[in-house]
């Protein structure tokens, strides 16, 4: 039997830094129905934490208020399963704070995976996305940005930039809680 475990992938939604229509750098606000959502998505593929990024100290406290509610008041008693999706909440001011908590979790070295609705250089595709995460001992932060996406630079430094997803029509602007699910199902996903 192998006692070496299959690689270790964490969601992280960053507020900073974004991009708004004009390509300026913000940082966006949070949104009730992004939290819910995808920590209620990461718990459904097995995600080992799912990050918040904001630095904006009233937008921590926005997300602690409403993950509180769900895991120790009143919402948690009346959904439970809200409370398992929630508890995988963390919030971070920044990037560096989330591979720092990584690293203290895993004591191993985070690849930073960044999404983007763009066609980039040297993509990592789906299929060989998820042929890595059934690497043994690998810990892997899939980053999702909010607004307009994540400012190009944010992106130049990640380890991977992952191919974008795509339809039919031309048009690609995704809320940001349906990429994370069609991204999750795709690499995580039962065939």
């Amino acid at each position: 039997m192998n006692d070496l475990s299959p690689a270790r992938l964490s969601v992280a939604l960053l507020h900073h830094p974004v991009k708004n229509k004009n390509g300026e750098v913000i940082t966006s606000a949070v949104t009730n129905l992004d939290l819910h959502d995808i920590a209620r998505i990461a718990k459904t593929y097995g995600i080992e934490s799912f990050y918040v990024v904001t630095p904006l100290e009233d937008q921590k406290a926005l997300v602690e208020k409403i993950v509180s509610h769900w895991i120790d008041g009143w919402g948690g008693t009346y959904n439970p399963k809200r409370r398992e999706a929630l508890s995988l909440v963390k919030v971070k001011d920044s990037l560096a704070q989330v591979v720092d908590d990584m690293k203290a979790d895993t004591n191993t070295d985070i690849r930073v995976v960044v999404t983007c609705a763009v066609e980039k250089q040297q993509m990592l595709r789906f299929e060989d996305f998820r042929h890595r995460l059934n690497e043994p001992d690998k810990t892997y932060l899939l980053a999702f940005g909010t607004a307009w996406g994540l400012t190009d630079e944010f992106i130049a430094a990640a380890d991977f930039v992952l191919e974008p997803v795509k339809g039919r029509s031309g048009y690609n602007h995704l809320p940001v809680r349906a990429a994370v699910a069609i991204i999750l199902d795709r690499l995580l996903g039962i065939d």
